[in-house]
């Protein structure tokens, strides 16, 4: 799973475990996770897997349950098994059919455009009064 070269840490099934975890490569969940998960590689969420957690990875695929935010620099696949609520980013989403997906959706970009300074988007401009 992990292209950077980085060991997998796997969370095995029946396992509870709570806390900020900083992992160098990827990370595989199948038991239950609360905290904050922070991964230079990619993430893997289990069917029968339940994470309460704030997310950072390169790419995720989640099969489970996933609450919290999720932060992806590269492609977050949520199948169809699985339940994601709270706030996404990716470059690139992919959602199966069935899945449930409750909250706040970006993509593409890190940080939208915000509008200029006393405009507001979208505004048909006003014309301008003629001087003489």
């Amino acid at each position: 799973m992990s292209k950077n070269g980085g060991a997998e840490t796997i969370v095995a099934k029946g396992v509870k475990v709570e806390g900020d975890f900083m992992v160098e490569g990827s990370i595989i969940i199948e038991g239950e996770v609360r905290g904050t998960i922070s991964a230079t590689g990619d993430l893997h969420v289990g069917q029968e897997a339940k994470v309460e957690a704030d997310i950072k990875a390169d790419n995720a695929v989640i099969a489970g349950e996933v609450s919290g935010n999720l932060k992806i620099t590269g492609k977050a696949d949520l199948l169809p098994s699985s339940k994601f609520s709270g706030d996404l980013a990716a470059a690139v989403l992919a959602i199966g059919a069935g899945a449930q997906v409750n909250g706040t959706v970006r993509m593409g970009a890190e940080e939208p455009a915000k509008p200029a300074r006393g405009k507001r988007p979208n505004a048909v401009p006003e014309p301008e009064e003629e001087t003489e």
